[in-house]
C-alpha cells in the first residue's frame, strides 16, 4: 500500500487515497454534497461505508485547476468486509487457496496484525470501484441540483452521472515505487527471459497478467512453426506440392497449442485463487436500466427489463445491421479485386520496376481500408450492444465479441477465401497474405504504441518534464500525482489487444501453408507487443482497475472455433494441390470425397485430443477436489451441531 502519501477524511481519520472521482469545474454545490454522502453513508443506508475527500491543490496548483477532484479510501476494516463480498480467494494456513471470510481471517497465511498489507492496492481498487458501480439510486427523482437529470430506482448513480457528463472520471491510482519495479523487470532491459506474470497479477490484476501470459505463450508455441517455415520458405518456395507436409503439421499445432494453453492457464488462475473462485450472484452491469421490480433469487429491488425486448432488438436491428456490415465489406473486396487487375493489366502492358511496385499498392490501400472499417464498425457495434440492454456485464461482453468477431473475420479474410477457393491463384493468394499481415502489423505498432506515447506527450509536455524530473528523484507530492494521471490515456481493456491475437492466429493458421514465412512475422510482432503494451500500460495509460479472471474467457471458444476453420480450410488446400490432384486423374468427385473423409477424420481427431488432454492439470483436480469434500464435511458437521441444539463457534 502506498503508505506515505494520505489524506485526512471529515471525521480527523487518515487513509490511504487510492481511487480518483473528478466531476466537473461548475458542477452544482448540491450534487456534490449527496454524491458524497453516498460514498460515506453506512452501506445499510444505501451508502458504500467508504472514505473521500477533497484533493487540496499543491503548491504549484492554478486557477485553472479543477477543484472538484476527490480521492476515496477506506478503513482496513471496511476492505476486508469489501474482500469477503466480492469473494477474493487467499492463501490458507494449509497452502490452499480458499475464499477469504473476515470471521476466519486470522487462519490465512499471510494475515498478520490488524491486516495491513494482507491486500494488494489492486485489490484495494477492485474492491472500492465494486462498491461505487453498487450505489444505486433509492427515493431520488432526480440528481440534486439537476432537476432533468432524472434517476431511477436501482440504477447505477455513478454510470448515470457519468453519462450525462457530470462525472468526468473514476480511476485508480499508480502506487510508484511498484510500478518503478516492475517496470524495470518488465520491459526496461531487454532480456530473453519470461515475463513477471505474478508481479503483473499483483500490479495490473488477474485479466491483464492472463493477457500477457497468453501473449507470451502463443509467441513461444509460434516458434516450431517459425522454424520450420523457414526452410519451406528458402528451398521449396515455387514447390507448392510439397507444403501439404507443412499444413498437416499446421492442423495438428493449433489443436495441441491451445489445449496446453488450458492447463497452463488453470494453473496460473489456481496460484491466483481465481480458478475456485466462486462468483458472487452478478450484479446488474452499471449500463442496465429498466423498470424497478424485484429479482426472485436475490429479493433484491432491481431494474427489470423484458427479455422478449431485447430479443426483438437484437433480431430485427442488430442482426440485420451486422449483414448490412458484411455486405457493405463485400463490395469493398470487389473494389479491391478490381484495382488488383487493373495493376495486373499495367504491369502485362509494360513489366518494368515500377509497375512490379504497382502490384502491391491495391493490397496495401486495402489492408488500410480493412483496419479503418474494422474501427469503425466496432465503434458500432459497442453502441448496439449497448442499446441491447443486456443485463449482466458478461452476456454483454459475449454479444459484443460475437459481432466483432463475426465483421472482422468476414472482413479481414474474404478476400483471402475468394483467391484461394475462387480464383485459385496461390501465387496472388501469397502476395495478398504477406501483404494484408505486414500492412495490419505495422498500423499496429503505430496505433497502439507510437499514437498514444505521441499524444500523451504533446498533450502534457509540460507534466511530463515535470514527472521525469520530479519522480527519478523524489516522490511526486499527491495532487501533482493526481492531476498527472487524470491527463493520461484512459487504457479500454483487453479487447482490442485478444481480437489483434485472433487474427494474426488466424493468418498463420489458415493459409500458412501457402506463406510459411507468417509464423515468423507474427513471432517478430508478438515480441514487439511484449514490449510495447508494457510500456503504454507503466507509461501512457491509466492504471485500470484490476479485473478477476480464471483463463481469457470467450477468447478461449473464439481460438478454437478459428482452428475448427483452419482444419477445413487446410485439407482444402491440400486437395487443390496438383500432387494430391494426380492421385485422381479421373474422378474429381472421388478426389472430394477423399479430401472430405481426410478433414473429417482431422476434425475426429482434433474432438479426441481435446478429451485426452485435460484441462485442469491433475494435481491441482485433486486440490480443487479436496476443498469441496472439506466444504461438504464443514456443512454436515454445522447441520448436526444446529439438530443437536449445540452453539457453532467460529475459529
Amino acid at each position: 500500500m502506498q503508505k506515505s502519501l494520505s489524506v485526512y477524511d471529515s471525521d480527523g481519520s487518515t487513509f490511504a487515497p487510492l481511487v480518483v472521482i473528478e466531476l466537473v469545474s461548475e458542477t452544482k454545490e448540491e450534487a456534490i454534497a449527496w454524491l458524497l454522502n453516498r460514498v460515506r453513508d453506512k452501506q445499510q443506508d444505501g451508502g458504500a461505508e467508504l472514505l473521500v475527500e477533497q484533493l487540496t491543490p499543491g503548491a504549484q496548483g492554478t486557477e485553472k485547476d479543477n477543484p472538484n477532484v476527490y480521492v476515496v479510501g477506506a478503513s482496513w476494516q471496511r476492505l476486508l468486509y469489501g474482500a469477503e463480498d466480492v469473494g477474493l480467494f487467499k492463501e490458507f494456513n494449509d497452502g490452499s487457496m480458499r475464499g477469504f471470510t473476515y470471521a476466519n481471517k486470522h487462519n490465512f497465511k499471510e494475515f498478520q496484525g490488524d491486516g495491513d498489507g494482507f491486500l494488494s492496492m489492486a485489490e484495494c481498487q477492485y474492491i472500492i470501484k465494486h462498491e461505487l458501480d453498487n450505489l444505486r439510486a433509492k427515493d431520488e427523482a432526480h440528481v440534486p441540483g439537476y432537476p432533468k437529470m432524472k434517476l431511477y430506482p436501482g440504477k447505477s448513480v455513478i454510470r448515470r452521472m457519468q453519462s450525462k457528463g457530470i462525472l468526468v472520471q473514476v480511476f485508480p491510482l499508480h502506487e510508484k515505487e511498484e510500478l518503478k519495479r516492475l517496470s524495470f523487470s518488465w520491459f526496461k532491459k531487454i532480456k530473453l527471459s519470461f515475463q513477471p506474470l505474478d508481479d503483473i497479477r499483483h500490479y495490473f490484476g488477474e485479466g491483464m497478467a492472463l493477457y500477457f501470459g497468453f501473449l507470451e505463450y502463443f509467441t513461444l508455441a509460434l516458434i516450431p512453426m517459425a522454424l520450420i517455415g523457414i526452410p519451406y520458405y528458402l528451398f521449396d518456395w515455387e514447390d507448392y506440392d510439397k507444403f501439404t507436409v507443412f499444413a498437416g503439421f499446421n492442423l495438428v499445432w493449433c489443436t495441441v497449442i491451445l489445449e496446453l494453453w488450458k492447463r497452463l492457464s488453470a494453473s496460473l488462475a489456481y496460484g491466483w485463487g481465481t480458478l475456485s473462485r466462486k462468483k458472487a450472484f452478478e450484479e446488474p452491469r452499471p449500463g442496465f436500466h429498466g423498470v424497478l421490480g424485484v429479482n426472485p433469487v436475490t429479493g433484491r429491488a432491481e431494474p427489470l427489463y423484458s427479455n422478449a425486448k431485447r430479443q426483438l432488438r437484437i433480431y430485427l436491428v442488430s442482426v440485420p445491421f451486422v449483414l448490412l456490415c458484411l455486405y457493405l465489406s463485400l463490395y469493398v473486396m470487389m473494389i479491391y479485386f478490381d484495382m488488383e487487375g487493373w495493376a495486373l493489366m499495367i504491369h502485362d502492358e509494360e513489366p518494368t520496376f515500377w509497375t512490379g511496385l504497382l502490384l502491391f499498392i491495391p493490397s496495401i490501400i486495402y489492408a488500410v481500408v480493412i483496419e479503418i472499417m474494422n474501427l469503425i464498425y466496432r465503434y458500432a457495434a459497442e453502441f448496439l450492444t449497448g442499446w441491447e440492454n443486456h443485463r449482466l456485464e458478461s452476456t454483454f461482453q459475449n454479444h459484443l465479441v460475437l459481432k466483432v468477431l463475426v465483421f472482422n473475420f468476414f472482413n479481414c479474410f474474404a478476400s483471402l477465401f475468394y483467391i484461394a477457393f475462387v480464383m485459385q491463384d496461390m501465387v496472388l493468394l501469397r502476395q495478398s497474405l504477406a501483404t494484408l499481415l505486414i500492412t495490419s502489423q505495422i498500423l499496429n505498432q503505430i496505433m497502439e504504441a507510437f499514437l498514444p506515447y505521441w499524444l500523451q506527450r504533446r498533450r502534457n509536455k509540460k507534466a511530463h518534464k515535470r514527472m521525469i524530473k520530479t519522480m527519478e528523484d523524489k516522490e511526486l507530492p499527491l495532487s501533482e500525482q493526481v492531476k498527472l494521471e487524470a491527463d493520461m490515456s484512459t487504457y479500454l481493456g483487453t479487447f482490442d489487444d485478444y481480437l489483434e491475437l485472433f487474427l494474426l492466429f488466424g493468418y498463420v493458421s489458415l493459409f500458412s501453408c501457402v506463406y510459411p514465412l507468417a509464423a515468423v512475422l507474427v513471432v517478430l510482432n508478438n515480441v514487439t507487443e511484449v514490449y510495447s503494451d508494457a510500456f503504454k500500460m507503466c507509461k501512457v495509460f491509466k492504471r485500470p482497475f484490476s479485473e478477476p479472471a480464471a483463463n481469457i474467457g470467450v477468447w478461449q471458444l473464439a481460438f478454437e472455433a478459428m482452428s475448427v476453420i483452419a482444419v477445413v480450410t487446410n485439407c482444402a488446400l491440400i486437395g487443390m494441390s496438383p500432387q494430391v490432384k494426380s492421385y485422381f486423374p479421373e474422378s474429381e468427385t472421388q478426389l472430394i470425397m477423399w479430401v472430405v473423409g481426410f478433414e473429417h477424420f482431422l476434425l475426429a481427431s482434433k474432438f479426441i485430443l481435446t478429451f485426452v488432454i485435460p484441462d485442469v492439470p491433475k494435481h491441482i483436480q485433486i486440490k480443487l477436489s479436496r476443498l469441496e469434500f472439506e466444504s461438504l464435511e464443514a456443512l454436515k458437521k454445522r447441520k448436526m451441531l444446529e439438530a443437536s441444539g449445540i452453539p457453532k463457534t467460529d475459529k
